[in-house]
């Protein structure tokens, strides 16, 4: 692999790269942002009282890391216990029920990217309505309960295998997903192709997830692979992005003809270069990778709660950088949009909110810079817990900067709960 490939592709690289544009805000040299640093402490405040809010004064061990498990438990409703405890009584053993999880999950976080504001799911035999990401964590779940992600229909246990995903329609994506006229849905044929080409490279790859294109198959990789030692993250995402680097989007960024996924060109990092006269386009790219660090946060969580295998180099995923956590930093001031750059986005969207294309130079920087802010902001938060207690950047991120940027976009924004800069999702990105 081309060595500036592999670095872009890299956690490494997500880290590094956002620190100059660090550098670049600090210098008050941001393309289409200003920087409020003084209001960091504000976030903080607030970030901090809702974590200890949910879970003080004795709580905080409670929290679990940031995944996709508690998205399928929205409404106080047990479903993946309820799911685990039926396996158990047909004589699943843990290894096995690891590998059913992975499979679930797998498919649910890359179809969460943002649904929009308008789209509903109606949890079948109820009358309990979802949206956003727990709506289609719940959704997805019934699609895995109704073999809707394996090609083999006869039997009555859900998997997920690589000829399922291959043959998935978007009709039947948008069938058990309620999209409709009514009921629309941002990136439906997106997503559904994502799906499709995840079957392919799934089959692919047949020396880690088996003939069949099983995503759980992955367990029995990882733990060959650690033996008697703990797993490693960095092992893992190496195993993620050689099988999802290929399923993206064909119009996204390349390098040297490289595909390099969630990874974007950035006009701060070629201002902030030693030589920005340079053709060389890998120079200028930040990277995020935001689905498939989603993922490896979600996919790690089985392997703890039912495996009890621990976890080495955790530390070196990052943020995600979305736009709830984003959102939080401009609705609380320590963002704010340049003149040209807002008015651009208001123009684009006829509305009261900017709106900016996934891969725009704006949204881009946005991003970085969310990277940037929590990083900061995790210190600060932990030098505000007090009494030892000590958080780690995925607890963080669930109990903390998440669900405050979704609380501060629900007070500010109560009829769409929208984020204040809205982006054209195709479904893949965020």
């Amino acid at each position: 692999m081309d060595s500036q490939v592999k670095y872009l592709l890299s956690l490494r690289a997500i880290r590094e790269r956002a620190k100059i544009v660090a550098e670049a805000a600090k210098s008050g040299n941001l393309s289409h942002f200003d920087l409020h640093e003084d209001r960091l402490d504000d976030v903080a405040d607030f970030v901090t009282s809702v974590i200890k809010r949910d879970f003080g004064p004795d709580k905080f061990d409670t929290i679990p890391p940031h995944g996709r498990w508690q998205h399928f438990e929205v409404g106080g409703v047990p479903r993946i216990a309820d799911l685990i405890q039926k396996w158990k009584g047909a004589g699943c053993d843990d290894t096995e029920l690891t590998r059913r999880l992975i499979d679930l999950f797998f498919v649910s976080v890359l179809l969460d990217a943002g649904a929009g504001d308008h789209w509903r799911y109606v949890e079948p035999g109820t009358d309990r309505t979802y949206e956003r990401s727990e709506g289609i964590a719940v959704a997805s779940l019934y699609m895995f309960k109704s073999l809707d992600f394996t090609a083999s229909k006869s039997g009555n246990t859900p998997i997920v295998d690589g000829k399922g995903l291959e043959q998935l329609t978007t009709d039947a994506l948008a069938a058990g997903f309620q999209v409709s006229d009514s009921n629309p849905m941002l990136g439906v044929e997106s997503r559904a192709a994502l799906l499709r080409s995840l079957g392919k490279s799934l089959l692919a790859h047949s020396d880690i997830f088996g003939a069949e294109g099983r995503p759980g198959n992955l367990v029995d990789h990882m733990l060959k692979a650690a033996g008697d030692s703990k797993l490693d993250i960095l092992i893992f995402w190496d195993v993620l992005q050689n099988l999802l680097i290929p399923i993206w989007p064909k119009d996204r960024t390349t390098v040297n003809g490289f595909p390099i996924g969630d990874a974007w060109p950035l006009s701060t990092l070629k201002k902030q270069a030693k030589s920005p006269q340079s053709d060389d386009i890998a120079e200028y790219i930040q990277p995020f990778h935001k689905l498939t660090q989603w993922l490896t946060y979600s996919l790690m969580v089985p392997f703890q709660r039912v495996l009890g295998k621990q976890w080495v180099n955790s530390e070196s995923l990052t943020a995600l950088p979305e736009y709830r956590n984003g959102g939080l930093f401009v609705d609380l001031g320590v963002l704010s949009l340049k003149k040209e750059s807002l008015e651009r986005g208001l123009e684009a969207s006829s509305q009261e909110l900017p709106i900016f294309e996934a891969g725009d130079d704006v949204i881009v920087e946005w991003r970085a810079m969310t990277l940037v802010l929590i990083d900061i902001l995790y210190d600060k938060i932990l030098s505000r817990m007090g009494n030892g207690v000590r958080l780690t950047m995925a607890q963080v991120l669930e109990a903390g900067t998440w669900k405050s940027g979704r609380e501060i976009a629900a007070k500010r924004r109560p009829e769409t709960k929208s984020s204040p800069i809205l982006i054209k999702s195709d479904g893949t990105v965020f």
